[in-house]
């Protein structure tokens, strides 16, 4: 698991967290913020998964590769 994907789920749930306190004290500001957190959080965690779908595919060709010319 790439780190931008944890990196970004932990956003996610500290604007959650934001949001919610922003939105039980009136906070507009912090309710604002805790939105922004989640949603930088959101592109974080797919940025991350990306690099993960591109690294996985990299090494299946790598694999595929060593495979038809008898590598080990």
């Amino acid at each position: 698991m790439d780190k931008d994907r944890i990196k970004g789920t932990a956003k996610q749930a500290t604007g959650a967290v934001k949001e919610t306190v922003g939105k039980l004290t009136g906070d507009k500001k912090l309710e604002v913020e805790g939105k922004s957190d989640k949603a930088e959080g959101k592109i974080q965690n797919a940025f991350g998964g990306a690099k993960d779908t591109a690294r996985d595919a990299v090494k299946d060709a790598k694999d595929k590769v060593r495979d038809a010319v008898g590598g080990n």
